[in-house]
């Protein structure tokens, strides 16, 4: 019988590694119009597909979605959204836009936290739930 041992980061963990470190909304589970409980498995560093796209329209829920990693870091997650009707005074709406439609690929930031030494080398597991 053969037997391995995996690292499990739980769902919850890793954005509020990647909201503490970056300094912006994030929610994997909210990403590719909401992702069902499972495992997400990532190995890093690894290779990473940008997205190609820097901006997507600011409407929650949007059928675009992701954008580079480079768009990501430099938009200040406080700019409001163009669209009027988007903006309310708690956030919600900008930060559900961010956790939904505002967001780079996963193996980007992985690779990145690797980088900054946040993250060793090896094989994880997302795992999401709630």
């Amino acid at each position: 019988m053969r037997i391995t041992q995996e690292q499990i980061i739980q769902v919850q963990d890793w954005d509020k590694t990647v909201r503490e470190t970056y300094g912006k909304p994030y929610a994997f589970q909210q990403q590719d119009d909401c992702k069902p409980r499972g495992l997400h498995r990532l190995t890093v560093p690894d290779e990473a597909e940008d997205y190609e796209r820097d901006i997507v329209p600011e409407i929650v829920n949007h059928r675009e979605m992701g954008v580079s990693f480079k768009a990501w870091l430099e938009r200040d997650p406080k700019a409001p959204l163009v669209n009027e009707d988007e903006i309310r005074e708690d956030k919600f709406s900008l930060d559900l836009w961010w956790d939904r439609n505002f967001y780079p690929n996963v193996q980007m930031i992985a690779n990145d936290l690797y980088k900054k030494n946040i993250i060793e080398k090896g094989k994880y597991i997302i795992e999401i739930d709630w």
